[in-house]
């Protein structure tokens, strides 16, 4: 029989496991996302010991070791303060006539449908070191965007 028709066994043919990949740069983080990842790590910590099924059991360790290492290296930054956007501030700016709000953070925190962008996210660069009043380029437009308000 042709090795291209044996089979040993089931294993062999399940997806590989990758790491939850790290994004790259620094770890940025707002007190509030570092709370955030103290909270998974709990959950994570909580619910192991009750898994038996082994790919859900693999799964949570998997994801226990990606919140340690965002833990690791997570660099708290302090609230943001004066005139110009930083990592922390909430940016009320109009955009095509339309006004919005982001909440720039780390990315662990990012969930751009709720309004929090990662400060690596083009948006979110465009907006950083703003005051109130700016017009700032984006997306390839000239004074696309005018910064608004600024609130932490």
């Amino acid at each position: 029989m042709s090795v291209a028709f044996r089979r040993d066994g089931d294993e062999e043919h399940l997806e590989p496991k990758f790491e939850v990949p790290i994004p790259p740069g620094p770890n940025l983080v707002t007190a509030a996302g570092r709370a955030l990842i103290d909270e998974r790590i709990a959950a994570l910590e909580t619910k192991i010991p009750v898994l038996a099924e082994e790919t859900e059991l693999n799964a949570a360790k998997r994801d226990l070791r990606y919140w340690r290492r965002r833990l690791a290296t997570a660099e708290v930054q302090p609230a943001p303060s004066g005139d110009r956007a930083m990592f922390g501030h909430r940016v009320r700016f109009s955009l095509n006539s339309k006004e919005r709000e982001v909440h720039i953070v780390g990315h662990d925190e990012a969930d751009p449908a709720r309004g929090a962008l990662a400060f690596t996210a083009p948006l979110a660069r465009a907006l950083l070191g703003a005051e109130v009043g700016d017009l700032v380029d984006f997306n390839g437009q000239e004074e696309a965007i005018e910064v608004l308000g600024l609130d932490v």
